[in-house]
């Protein structure tokens, strides 16, 4: 469990980011803003959910073929969860505001590009 610490503190960071950003967007520019942007970062983050249970089902290195295979599958399940994600809310949701979707949606990615930059650092003298 400890390996796979990081990656749901990463989720829940994310999770904290969407919400916060569509609480931010339905105060400031209206309830469709702001369903737009929560649709946009759960379009990024569940996905991110599938690939971290996927990545992290096995470990040890009598599992490493399970390993790898796991994490193929997950990345090819998120891309193709993202994909569907988008097209139903595209078909779906109406009326919808395609920038606060997209700009929640890149938040949301920009989290798990820069959180594992300040997670876990220790900061020590020499």
């Amino acid at each position: 469990m400890p390996s796979r610490l990081p990656a749901f503190r990463l989720l829940l960071v994310q999770l904290v980011v969407v919400l916060v950003a569509a609480i931010s967007l339905w105060i400031s520019w209206g309830p469709v803003a702001g369903y737009s942007g929560l649709l946009g970062g759960m379009i990024a983050w569940l996905p991110n959910c599938y690939f971290a249970y996927k990545a992290f089902r096995f470990s040890g290195a009598r599992a490493a073929r399970e390993i790898v295979r796991s994490f193929y599958a997950g990345e090819a399940g998120k891309l193709i969860l993202t994909a569907v994600l988008f097209a139903l809310a595209f078909a779906g949701v109406k009326p919808l505001m395609a920038p606060a979707l997209f700009g929640v949606y890149l938040l949301t990615l920009m989290v798990s590009w820069c959180a594992p930059l300040l997670m876990g650092k220790t900061f020590t003298r020499p």
